[in-house]
């Protein structure tokens, strides 16, 4: 009897060596997600995902990886990368927008040492291509939107516009007769300049005047004559008190909120606006949208954003140790990705997806998705390959406050351009 009983304690402590060998041999990835609105972190760390989270439903389909995901707010992801990267404790896996200043920095992993094939075949290409620096993919997208024209139409009927502008001229004809008719109380149409997304005001403009953050070669071009002529335009409209009277410290939630309460009639808004004014509880608001107004003779230029999904180098790791890492990363996207958990993660924030196997269940579920897919044919996105994007950005955003106080538009994005191509 004691015989059998050593031998039934000597097998259990070799059962529970080899079950904590196998713990041990778990690999864990370090995740940042960014936080995309209310329902982020329940549906990646609460039960948003019917009952589950992501991370409990990706360790139970996906034994021998584990995950270490942390939802972070836009902002303070830049700060808390930065940090990391200081401490030589970069995430494996990162979601947020730029990238190319990792990668000329050496800190990212090709795509392609990760991302199975098929999965990388399903993203839609020119989503693809803003993450192309020297022919090589540095990120895939996570998600994408879309910016419209999003406008009050009994507020546009009762003040007699009728029809929808086109064309500057147009809107600026419209804004006088939204003035003439309510005064004070509406304001004809919303500019956001804020260090929030004054680098999306710069494009509504310059790119529908045939202007743009760079040239057909894809070198800086800032202070193109288009640009200067597009920026100069969209000042005149604050001057001319057609707009919202604070379009430095007015972010676009505070115009989408203006527009929900029927005090602004137009707005430019991406394609969540409609659930954006469901969750505030606007009602009653009869809006339509329409493409953004151009400049007489321009090209029409949407606004895309996407954001993007990226995977950091390990140096300390030997090389099998690394291979498996990569394998788990390929299957945190390949899981990431399946329709029947993106097209819920997409859907349930109101974005665009970046595959096509989730088109149709999108489309099914809600009708709208088809036009919006459409929009995206025609977009332009921020040249994020550039590794000086950062500067960019809040360098027209600089010009644009500058300019909202009187600054000369032409002599602020000549300082601009040189200061960002000496």
């Amino acid at each position: 009897m004691k015989k059998i009983l050593a031998l039934l304690l000597a097998l259990t402590m070799v059962l529970g060596c080899a079950a904590f060998a196998a713990a041990e041999d778990d690999i864990t990835l370090d995740v940042i997600i960014c936080q995309y609105g209310p329902n982020t972190q329940e549906w990646f760390l609460g039960k948003g995902m019917n009952g589950t989270n992501f991370v409990d439903k990706f360790e139970a389909e996906n034994p021998g990886v584990k995950l270490n995901l942390e939802v972070v707010s836009w902002n303070d992801v830049y700060s808390v990368v930065s940090t990391r990267i200081s401490n030589n404790n970069a995430p494996d896996i990162l979601n947020i927008d730029v990238f190319a200043n990792y990668a000329a920095e050496g800190l990212l992993l090709p795509v392609k040492d990760y991302c199975p094939e098929e999965l990388f075949s399903d993203f839609f290409p020119s989503f693809i291509a803003q993450s192309v620096i020297d022919d090589t993919v540095w990120a895939v997208p996570d998600l994408a939107s879309a910016r419209a024209l999003y406008y009050n139409v009994d507020l546009l009927t009762e003040a007699g516009v009728e029809k929808v502008p086109a064309t500057w001229a147009e809107l600026e004809d419209a804004c006088q007769a939204i003035i003439d008719f309510y005064g004070g109380e509406v304001y004809p149409w919303g500019i956001d300049m804020t260090t929030d997304e004054g680098q999306a005001a710069f494009s509504y403009y310059v790119w529908n005047n045939d202007g743009g953050f760079v040239d057909a070669d894809g070198k800086i071009a800032v202070n193109s004559d288009k640009n200067v002529e597009a920026i100069n335009f969209a000042i005149g409209l604050v001057n001319k008190g057609y707009t919202n009277p604070n379009p430095a410290t007015q972010t676009r939630y505070d115009l989408q909120d203006m527009f929900g309460a029927g005090k602004l009639a137009m707005v430019i808004a991406p394609n969540q606006l409609p659930d954006y004014l469901a969750q505030k509880g606007y009602e009653g608001i009869n809006f339509a949208t329409a493409a953004l107004p151009v400049n007489e003779g321009a090209n029409p230029g949407a606004t895309g954003v996407m954001d993007r999904v990226m995977a950091f180098k390990d140096d300390s790791l030997t090389p099998e140790q690394d291979a498996a890492r990569k394998e788990a990363i390929g299957k945190f996207l390949t899981f990431f990705y399946a329709p029947e958990n993106y097209v819920g993660w997409v859907s349930m924030e109101g974005f665009l997806p970046a595959v096509n196997s989730s088109v149709a269940a999108l489309v099914e579920a809600n009708p709208s998705f088809e036009a919006w897919l459409k929009v995206l044919d025609s977009c332009q996105f921020y040249p994020t390959a550039l590794d000086n994007w950062d500067a960019i950005k809040m360098g027209v955003i600089n010009v644009e406050q500058n300019a909202l106080t009187g600054g000369d538009v032409k002599t602020l994005l000549d300082e601009l351009q040189a200061s960002l191509t000496k």
